[in-house]
């Protein structure tokens, strides 16, 4: 039996067209209740067509009409948010809008957020939807259009990130610099211990690079733009594409990574990158913890499946905000949470997991309880002097040392344990 022949979409072609001609008529708040059940039942569509793309011809033709309706509910929904945030904008600037709910029923007519048919949030969204439509009139509907040209669904989501209301665009991202906290760093270094020589390829302006180069690392510094960041003998950085560079593998002196990457389109292919051409014997990454998710992009899966991190230290309170390079607007706390990602080489099997019989420990930590901690830098012995590795086979590279102890809070230290149980601190 043909299941989507059975599936009449007839209603949904009504509700858009009602909600489009209540829009028209002024019943703003109607047509956006309607719009909104019409673009989950569009969407809804569509996904119940793509559960039979692979064995029914049908599925093609509906799910490119499930969308365009989905598309023109979500245009008519953001239109209609836009004139209630316009209402909700007059009457604060005539003083008939309430901010909070009255004790008594004043003697002239207000405005509240509930009147609306929106709540806080959405009004808080609604404005900034109304914003980017005033400074870019017609943005809304070309980037719904956008997705629909390119055959992908015009989601709430999507749109979004489009017109910068979820996010900063991405012409105010420029070169995508988020100077990484030092808490952060604190952290990582109170932790591990790296090799003498540490490269940051996404150096930026030196935030990380400062703070190895404090408790005596050597650091390299890299970066696909041209920050004109020196260490501290006044090497400057080099500019160049990571995902380009030249394999360092077979090199026994190479160096361990340490970066925040640039989160985006390349970061699965950034982490994959490192671990393909470069395989350092430790490397640690500031990500979103969202990085541990994921399952049909191939450099994700190679990171974390077949060279899994040895250890996740996940921050239990959200990190100080990463503001973008230049911005001077007012500081918002973070969104996002995150965690240090970390990669440790076998030594005897020369993988990330040991041939299969080490996983990843994922352990809790919350930054404040650094702030003081002595932090690690690497071995007095080691240090300026090239390292002395173990023989080993073509294709192997050998692992860092592992620090006898690593530190945690001040008087306190933290003995690594076996993969899969919890640390312990003990006092140093």
């Amino acid at each position: 039996m043909n299941q989507l022949a059975q599936f009449d979409d007839s209603k949904l072609v009504l509700a858009v067209e009602r909600a489009r001609a209540l829009l028209d008529d002024g019943d703003v708040t109607t047509a956006r209740v309607l719009a909104g059940g019409a673009y989950e039942h569009a969407k809804a569509a569509a996904q119940f067509a793509s559960r039979y793309a692979a064995v029914e011809e049908l599925a093609g033709p509906l799910i490119k009409k499930a969308r365009m309706l989905q598309g023109e509910a979500l245009l008519i929904e953001a239109q209609a948010k836009i004139r209630l945030a316009a209402e909700w904008t007059v009457a604060q600037e005539t003083g008939t809008g309430l901010k909070g709910r009255p004790k008594s029923v004043p003697d002239v007519e207000h405005l509240s957020v509930a009147d609306t048919g929106l709540t806080r949030k959405e009004m808080h969204e609604a404005r900034k939807l109304a914003s980017a439509e005033q400074r870019e009139p017609g943005i809304v509907e070309r980037a719904i259009e956008a997705r629909l040209s390119a055959g992908l669904e015009p989601s709430r989501a999507n749109l979004r990130a489009a017109i910068g209301t979820d996010s900063a665009t991405a012409a105010e991202r420029g070169n995508n610099l988020y100077e990484t906290p030092p808490e952060a760093m604190r952290t990582l270094l109170s932790l591990t211990r790296f090799a003498p020589n540490v490269w940051e390829p996404a150096c930026g302006k030196g935030a990380i690079s400062r703070m190895l180069e404090d408790v005596g690392y050597q650091v390299e510094l890299s970066d696909l733009i041209d920050y004109s960041t020196a260490d501290r003998h006044g090497e400057v950085q080099r500019v160049e594409n990571f995902l380009a560079s030249a394999p360092r593998c077979e090199d026994p002196g190479r160096p361990d990574i340490v970066t925040n990457p640039p989160y985006g389109t390349d970061l699965n292919a950034f982490v994959a990158h490192a671990l393909r051409a470069h395989r350092p014997r430790r490397m640690a990454l500031l990500l979103n913890l969202n990085f541990l998710c994921g399952f049909d992009d191939p450099d994700r899966c190679f990171a974390m499946d077949e060279n899994p991190p040895s250890d996740v230290w996940v921050f239990t309170r959200r990190l100080p905000m990463m503001h973008r390079d230049g911005w001077d607007g007012p500081e918002a706390s973070s969104r996002m949470n995150t965690a240090w990602f970390v990669w440790t080489l076998d030594e005897a099997t020369g993988t990330y997991d040991a041939d299969g019989k080490r996983g990843t420990q994922l352990v809790r930590v919350d930054w404040k309880t650094f702030q003081e901690s002595t932090l690690i830098g690497p071995k007095e012995s080691e240090r300026g002097e090239p390292r002395e590795d173990k023989p080993q086979t073509s294709g192997e590279c050998p692992e860092a040392p592992l620090p006898e102890e690593t530190h945690g809070p001040a008087g306190t230290a933290v003995i690594p344990s076996k993969r899969g149980r919890p640390r312990k601190a003990v006092p140093a």
